[in-house]
This record gives structure tokens, sequence and C-alpha cells, in this order.
């Protein structure tokens, strides 16, 4: 089967390109898969980072041709035309963020009107993290061109159904990443980043309002007395004012335990702050679901999430780790218990079992089960 994937691809940085990465990779296995990568994804006057490329080389890339502009509609009907010519027999489109509905929407229609290709979108997000004008007439418009859609989480089908209440779908949960390879020992990650503390709990990815590092920082400064030798590592870049953190940090007296970086971290670099962790902690506002915590299994780390959105779903409560409410009490009470328990080794256990029913098998043949769609 010919199969096109229209979405970011290396050089392009982020969970939605790595993912893309591997998707092609283990459909590739059986399939002839084009890939069809941006040449701009966001212009810079509205990108909040330092850069949209990836630093060092891709953990795992894939051969993609860069094509789209999601600004330049000049190259929304030459995208199309190059994936029409190579007569896919599905074209699979990832879907996050209304702000590319213009391009994605003007693609798709082309290859409708010009093929009979099956089309289907990967859905990350339908509403966003941070709402605008126009998102939910931007993605109805796009979602018309659409035969059949794949959610990652159950948050996500509520929010499908709520746009197209007899939408043709199927729930298939975000697989774990495989891509970052092997990682250091525990211990020799820890001496890699010059941390000696016997307990290390680690926020990790892009640091934006809703992801709620303000409610780990406070949930910190109330267990400052309560647990030892620790040492909370923040490791992403920020898309606000960092200073509001560090500033954070000090009136919470956590400034001697708190290990920040940050910057956006190299794909090389990414196992050796995941084994250095004994827990990852997400204290998101709001969420569909996380990249991270696939990322934090594929090394065997246990999490502690907020109970919002599909994060619970991929959350073995007590044992893979505790989903809770995002506030700084009821955080700062799982991560006591973690640590109070006195076989954290199970926790590391339970995920190695708990992740295989998050397999790519799985999502390739809910893909492969598509084409027969129509």
């Amino acid at each position: 089967m010919r199969i096109a994937i229209v979405g970011p691809f290396p050089p392009f940085r982020g969970g939605i390109s790595d993912l893309n990465s591997a998707l092609a990779h283990h459909l590739s296995k059986n399939h002839d898969v084009r890939a069809y990568n941006f040449t701009t994804q966001y212009p810079k006057a509205l990108f909040p980072g330092k850069t949209q490329f990836k630093i060092g080389d891709a953990a795992q890339d894939f051969e993609n041709i860069r094509c789209l502009s999601s600004i330049n509609p000049l190259t929304w009907k030459k995208t199309a035309d190059k994936i029409i010519i190579n007569k896919p027999d599905l074209v699979l489109f990832r879907y996050w963020m209304p702000f590319f509905s213009p391009a994605f929407y003007a693609v798709a229609k082309r290859i409708r009107k010009r093929s009979n290709t099956k089309i289907i979108a990967m859905c990350d997000n339908i509403i966003p993290h941070e709402k605008r004008a126009l998102d939910q007439q931007l993605t109805k418009r796009f979602f018309e061109q659409m035969d059949a859609f794949i959610v990652l989480s159950k948050k996500v089908e509520e929010e499908l159904l709520s746009f197209i209440p007899d939408a043709h779908y199927k729930f298939s949960p975000h697989p774990i990443y495989s891509i970052f390879g092997e990682a250091p020992s525990r211990d020799q990650a820890r001496e890699l980043l010059n941390i000696s503390t016997k307990k290390v709990l680690m926020f990790f990815g892009l640091i934006r309002e809703y992801k709620g590092l303000d409610i780990l920082i406070h949930a910190m400064g109330k267990l400052n007395k309560v647990i030892d030798d620790y040492t909370l590592m923040i490791v992403g870049e920020c898309y606000e004012d960092e200073k509001k953190y560090i500033d954070m940090i000090e009136q919470n007296g956590i400034q001697n335990n708190v290990y920040t970086h940050f910057s956006f971290v190299s794909d090389e670099d990414v196992g050796t702050y995941f084994s250095a962790s004994d827990v990852v902690v997400l204290p998101y506002k709001t969420a569909s679901q996380s990249g991270i915590v696939q990322i934090a299994y594929h090394f065997d780390t246990p999490v502690i999430v907020s109970n919002v959105g599909g994060l619970p779903e991929i959350v073995d409560e007590g044992k893979t780790g505790y989903s809770v409410n995002p506030d700084p009490d009821s955080f700062a009470e799982a991560i006591q218990s973690f640590f109070a328990s006195e076989d954290n080794a199970s926790f590391s256990m339970n995920v190695a079992e708990f992740k295989k029913r998050f397999s790519w098998e799985t999502m390739i043949e809910t893909i492969e089960n598509f084409a027969n769609v129509r």
C-alpha cells in the first residue's frame, strides 16, 4: 500500500515531528511511505521559542520532501500535486492545531477533487490548550475533507464527537516513543549531570502556562522540610519569562534543590535526563495526552500527572505512578507518597509491563484498516 504522511518531520523539533518519524519508519516495513514535510511551520514572528529546529542529529530520521508552507498558499497546490502524482492509497494528516487548518484543508480538498484516495486525520488535539478566535470554524472546515479519524486519547475522542457526532474514527493510544535508544545507567546519568542527591524528580518539556510548572514549584515548597536529599530538575525551553519561575523557586525556598536547564534538549541527551530521574512529574492544568509520559515509559520511569484530559488513561494508579488534582497540595502528597514507598523499583517494573499496551502494532493495524474506508 502507498501511504502519504503530511506533517512536520525533522529537522523540525518536537513530539509531533518525532512521532511522525517513528510512524513512517514502522509503516515503511510493509508499505511504500512518502513523507511531506513543512518548509515553513511557524512564521518567526509567531514562534515564541529560540528555534524550530533540532539541535544535532535526529534520533530517528525519515526521508521527507520539504514542500509545504503553512503561510504560502502557492505551496498548498504544489504539495497536493506532489502527493497526487504518486497515487497513494491513503493520505494521513497529523492534526494538532487549527493554525494549520487552512493549509491542510487546501491540500486535502485538491487531493479529494483529483483522486479517489482515502484521507484520514490523526488527532493529537482538537480543541487547543490556548484557544483563539476561529479555532472551531477552521477545524470543522478541515474535518469536512476527512474520511476518518484516529484519536490518541479518550479526551480527544470526546472533542471529535462534539464536532462530528457521527464521525468514523478509531481510538488508538499514543505509542511509546522508541526513537531514543539506549541510555546510561542511573548512576552514570547523575554523574554526567553532576547530581549527587538520593532522590531526583523531573519536569520535562516546553514550559508554557498550561503545563503547570508553578503548581510543582509550590508543591516542592510545601515538601522542602518534609523530604530531604532531593533534586528537582526543570528541563525544557521556557516560552514564558524564565525570571517568573526563578523568582518562584526562591520564594518557595527550594533554590538549593533545583537544577534548571531552560533549553531544548538534543535527542542524544534525552535518555540521560530520564535515566537520572526517579519520577517524572507533569502538573498540567489542561491536557489531551502527553508524549512526555510515553518517553518516560520508554525508559521505564514512573510518572505523577494531573487528572486532566487523557492523562489518567495512561497511568496505572499506584503502580506506574499517580494521577492527582492539579494543585500544589495534591502533588505534594503524591510526591511524598512516591518517595515514602519502600520499593520504588517496583514502579519501574510495573511500567515495563504496562507500556506493552501502547504498541506500534496497534497503531499500524488501525491505519491499515482505514485503507478500506468508504
